[in-house]
């Protein structure tokens, strides 16, 4: 195995949908331009509150990717 070295990166993912969908969202649209993702961290998680219900979800995220050699 050999020795890696990794950058971070922060993006918010958004979603009406779910928390799920919003950490999906953003590693999809990320990928697009990053190469070497590997892993992901939750930093924070807030929605908007529209008439008493969630209107919207957006979750934090840092990114680990690989630096290539």
């Amino acid at each position: 195995m050999t020795n890696h070295v990794y950058r971070l990166s922060e993006v918010v993912g958004s979603s009406p949908t779910s928390i799920d969908d919003a950490i999906k969202t953003a590693l999809k649209k990320a990928s697009r331009t990053v190469r070497n993702i590997e892993w992901f961290e939750t930093q924070e998680i807030r929605g908007q509150v529209v008439d008493g219900d969630v209107a919207h979800y957006q979750v934090r995220l840092k990114i680990g990717f690989r630096v290539e050699d």
